[in-house]
């Protein structure tokens, strides 16, 4: 296939915030035809943890998502910072968010977030022998419930339905695979 990138005929920024950057292209693409106001989201990506404690449970964050207008269950995720190395975020979001630390952090995938409006990868992590030793530091707005599922009963969350944001349906695919892979070595 021929280079089918779209040239950018202007940008301009519509939201920059410290979590948020909006940006409007006018944009030609490959055909000619002119996009006048195409929004692209502009961020560093996200880290996602499938954090497995020593018990061999999932843990797992339930909270509300404004956005959804509903609660979530989902694995310990966060936005990367300005700066901050995937694996930083990683570890940071797992404390953070639910208490749990663990030392064997290892980067099992990177997805794309959303490419047709967003920058932003997915890192997604596993992390093995997940203790509760950490400091509580959720950020405003953030209500967590922690949640443990046994490893086995991790894909059931998914068929019922309780885990289905789709960046955590593929991250907790990869991890699951992965851990076949360790266990099968």
């Amino acid at each position: 296939m021929t280079d089918r990138k779209w040239e950018i005929l202007s940008s301009e920024y519509v939201v920059q915030s410290p979590w948020y950057r909006l940006r409007r292209d006018a944009c030609r693409l490959p055909d000619g035809t002119v996009i006048d106001s195409y929004y692209v989201r502009e961020h560093d990506g996200f880290a996602v943890v499938f954090a497995v404690t020593l018990a061999g449970d999932v843990v797992f964050a339930k909270q509300y998502k404004h956005g959804f207008g509903g609660l979530v269950l989902e694995l310990p995720a966060g936005m990367i910072e300005q700066g901050e190395a995937p694996l930083a975020c990683a570890m940071r979001e797992l404390e953070e968010e639910t208490g749990y630390t663990s030392l064997r952090f290892e980067k099992i995938a990177e997805f794309l977030a959303d490419p047709t409006s967003s920058t932003g990868l997915s890192h997604v992590f596993v992390a093995l022998d997940a203790r509760p030793d950490g400091v509580l530091s959720p950020d405003p707005g953030e209500d967590i419930e922690i949640v443990l599922v046994p490893v086995e009963r991790v894909l059931d969350e998914l068929r019922s339905g309780h885990v289905r944001a789709q960046g955590q349906v593929a991250a907790v695919y990869a991890a699951l695979d992965r851990l076949g892979k360790i266990r099968n070595a």
